[in-house]
C-alpha cells in the first residue's frame, strides 16, 4: 500500500518477504523432505526443523493480498486514539503506518494465489449438490468420539471464531437454491441458503476472484467479549473500576427484554459460548482488581484498556500452547506450538531471563519485532474454510454435579442453543457446566460425524438450515479450491484416487458415487477423509494453514510483538499472562472444580471423574 513504508505485494510477486540464500536452501530442502517422508514421521529435532522450513515457504508463497483486486475505496476510519497503548474497538490503528489494516469491515486475504481462486464459483456451485454431500458423507449415524479431548474444545473453538471472523448475516433476498433429490425429507424443495453479503468495496461487475469482508476485526483482540464498536464496548462495561457487567451466578447479561442486545438471538450462540464468554468476563474483572492494587489512581478507562490487553493475551496464549497442542497432540507439534509462544529456549528460560534473542525461533513471537512478511495483515478465506470443524460438537450433553458426579439431566444440543441457553444458565451453575463439558469427549473431525442438531438446526430467527450443506456451499462460494487443487497450492501431493483418501471400502464407494472424479472432492470432505498424523484431531492439510496463520496472527499484531512489554501491559499484567493456563483460570473462578481438574494439566484433555 502506498505510503506505508513497507514492501508492496503485487499479483506477480504475492509476498515481498525474502530470505537469505542459506535459508532458501534450507526451506527448499524441508519441502522435499516433507514430500518424501512426511514431517510427522521424522525424529523430533528434524521434524521441528522441517516445520520451520515449511512455515518459511508458506510465508513466502501463501500470503496474498485481496486488496490488489478492484476496489471502490477503503472503509472509513475514525480519528487516532488518544493513546497508542490500547486496542481500538474496531481494530483500527494496530498498525500505525496503515491504520485500516485488520479493521472490522476490511477484506479477507488469501492463502492461495489469486489466479487459483475460482473467479466464477456459481458455475460449479451445485456440483454435486451440497445437500447430497451432507446426507451421504457427513450425516452422523453413531457418535465418533475424539477420546483425547473434551467437549470444552468445541465450545472454545466457537468462542474463538466469534472473535476472529464473520461474513455477516447473509443475504436471504438473493438465496442460493440447492437442488434436492426426490426422497429428501427437507420441508422445502429446493433448499434456500442465503448468499454471503456482497463486498461493499467491490465495483459492480468487476472481473476476477470473489472478495468478501470481515464483519469483525481480523486481530486476536477478544472482540467476542468486548464488541467491535465503541457503543458495544460501552454497553458491556459497568463504568467503574474498568469492569464488565456480570449477572449473579457469574453469567454475562442475557437481556430477554432487549432483543437488539440479546446475544441469545445471534446465530451461533449456545451454552458453550456463553460459558467461555462469562469465564473471561470474570477473568477481565479479576485482572482489573490486580491492576488497581498497583495503580489505585488509574481511571476506569485505563483499567479497562489494560485489562483487555492482558485478557486477550491470556486467551491467545491458551489457544497457542494448550488448545492447539490438545487437538494436534503429536510430539513434534506439541513442542512447536509452545515454541511459538516461548521459543525453543523454553518457558523457564523466558520467565527467568526474558527474551535472550530477537529471533522468534529462539525466544518466541511475543515481544519480537512486528512482521507482516510483505503482505498487509488479514485473516483469509482459506483460514475460515479449514476452521469449519462442527463434528467436534456432541449430540447430547449429560450435565453432572461437580460435588457428587451425579447426572442431573441430559440435554440434546438444540436445547442448549439460542434462547434455550437462558434457561440452562438459570438451572445449572457454571461450575457444573464446566465439569460436565470437561468430563465428556468432543467429536472426531471425520466423515459421517456431523452433529444431528446442526443438520436440522433452527436459527434464532426461525430459519431451518442444514449447516453441513451450508459449510460445503460457503467454501465453494468463496472460490476456495477443491481438495486436490488446494493441496497443490500448498505444495502437497494431491490424492490420485478415492482409495488414497480412505481405507474404508464403503466410504470410498460413496465418495465415488457422489463425486465421480477425485478432482471434484470438496476441501472439507477431503480434509475429513484424509489419514491424519498421529495424535491429530484434524487433517495435515488444515495444519498447513494453521502453522502459517497461527504465527501470523501474532507476528503482525504490535500488541503481541513490539508493544508486548511491561511498558504497555505493566509488570503485573505480564506476570498474569505468564502464570495463566486454562486450568488456573477455571480454578480461580470455580475452585470447586479442584477435585476433577489438576492445575498442572491441559484443561482441554478429559478431566478426572472423582
Amino acid at each position: 500500500m502506498p505510503g506505508t513504508g513497507r514492501p508492496v505485494a503485487t499479483p506477480e510477486a504475492p509476498s515481498a518477504y525474502r530470505s537469505s540464500l542459506p535459508w532458501r536452501l534450507f526451506d527448499g530442502l524441508s519441502t522435499r523432505i516433507d514430500r518424501r517422508y512426511g514431517w510427522d514421521r521424522l525424529p523430533l529435532p528434524l521434524g521441528l526443523a522441517v516445520l520451520v522450513g515449511l512455515r518459511n515457504e508458506l510465508r513466502k508463497k501463501n500470503l496474498h493480498d485481496a486488496n490488489l483486486l478492484p476496489s471502490t475505496g477503503q472503509p472509513p476510519i475514525g480519528p487516532p486514539p488518544t493513546s497508542n497503548d490500547a486496542r481500538t474497538a474496531d481494530g483500527t490503528y494496530n498498525d500505525l503506518d496503515d491504520p485500516r489494516m485488520g479493521m472490522a469491515g476490511s477484506r479477507f486475504g488469501r492463502n492461495v494465489a489469486l489466479a487459483a481462486v475460482d473467479a466464477d464459483p456459481q458455475r460449479t456451485m451445485m456440483e454435486p449438490s451440497p445437500r447430497e454431500v451432507s446426507r451421504r458423507l457427513l450425516t452422523r449415524h453413531e457418535f465418533a468420539p475424539a477420546t483425547t479431548v473434551n467437549a470444552i474444545v468445541a465450545a472454545w473453538l466457537q468462542f474463538m471464531i466469534k472473535d476472529w471472523f464473520s461474513h455477516g448475516p447473509g443475504d436471504a433476498a438473493h438465496a442460493h437454491q440447492v437442488p434436492l433429490s426426490a426422497d429428501d425429507p427437507w420441508p422445502e424443495h429446493p433448499m434456500a441458503v442465503p448468499r454471503i453479503v456482497p463486498d461493499p468495496t467491490r465495483p459492480a461487475g468487476a472481473a476476477g476472484p470473489p472478495t468478501s469482508v470481515n464483519a469483525l476485526t481480523h486481530w486476536w483482540d477478544l472482540s467476542s467479549i468486548y464488541g467491535t464498536t465503541p457503543e458495544e464496548a460501552a454497553r458491556f462495561r459497568t463504568g467503574e473500576g474498568g469492569k464488565l457487567r456480570i449477572e449473579p451466578g457469574g453469567v454475562v447479561p442475557l437481556p430477554a427484554d432487549d432483543p437488539a442486545h440479546d446475544p441469545t438471538r445471534e446465530p451461533g450462540w449456545w451454552v458453550g459460548m456463553g460459558m467461555l464468554i462469562s469465564l473471561f468476563a470474570l477473568e477481565h474483572n479479576a485482572i482489573c482488581d490486580r491492576l488497581r492494587a498497583d495503580h489505585p489512581q488509574w481511571t476506569d478507562d485505563q483499567l479497562f484498556t489494560c485489562a483487555r490487553l492482558v485478557n486477550a493475551a491470556v486467551v491467545a496464549k491458551i489457544h497457542t500452547v494448550e488448545w492447539t497442542p490438545a487437538v494436534i497432540s503429536h510430539p513434534i507439534t506439541r513442542v512447536a506450538m509452545r515454541a511459538n509462544w516461548f521459543g525453543i529456549a523454553g518457558e523457564r528460560l523466558r520467565r527467568r531471563f526474558g527474551r535472550i534473542s530477537a529471533s522468534e525461533v529462539v525466544s518466541g513471537i511475543p515481544g519480537s519485532p512486528t512482521n507482516h512478511y510483505g503482505v498487509p495483515y488479514s485473516l483469509t478465506e482459506e483460514f475460515t474454510s479449514v476452521y469449519r470443524m462442527h463434528p467436534l460438537v456432541p449430540d447430547d450433553y449429560p450435565v453432572k454435579s461437580v460435588a457428587t458426579g451425579e447426572t442431573l439431566r441430559t440435554y440434546a444440543f438444540p436445547e442448549l442453543t439460542g434462547g434455550h441457553s437462558r434457561d440452562v444458565f438459570f438451572e445449572v451453575s457454571l461450575a457444573d457446566l464446566f465439569y460436565s463439558f470437561g468430563t465428556e469427549y468432543a467429536g472426531a473431525i471425520v466423515l459421517h460425524n456431523f452433529p444431528r442438531g446442526l443438520q436440522e438446526f433452527v436459527r434464532p430467527d426461525g430459519r431451518l438450515m442444514d449447516l453441513a450443506a451450508v459449510d460445503i456451499l460457503r467454501v465453494r462460494e468463496l472460490g476456495v479450491p477443491r481438495y486436490n487443487d488446494f493441496r497443490r497450492q500448498l505444495r502437497m501431493k494431491p490424492a490420485a484416487s478415492f482409495e488414497e483418501l480412505s481405507d474404508d471400502a464403503e466410504t470410498v464407494a460413496t465418495l465415488r458415487e457422489v463425486y465421480g472424479d477425485v478432482e471434484k472432492v470438496d476441501l472439507m470432505v477431503g480434509m475429513f477423509a484424509e489419514k491424519r498424523p498421529k495424535g491429530f484431531a484434524f487433517s495435515d492439510t488444515a495444519f498447513r494453514i494453521f502453522i502459517l496463520m497461527a504465527s501470523r496472527r501474532l507476528n503482525s499484531d504490535r500488541f503481541f510483538t513490539k508493544d508486548y512489554d511491561a511498558r504497555v501491559y505493566t509488570e503485573a499484567g505480564i506476570e498474569w499472562i505468564d502464570d495463566a493456563t486454562m486450568a488456573r483460570v477455571l480454578l480461580r473462578h470455580f475452585p470447586e472444580l479442584a477435585p476433577a481438574l489438576d492445575p498442572r494439566a491441559n484443561a482441554f484433555a478429559p478431566w478426572h471423574r472423582p
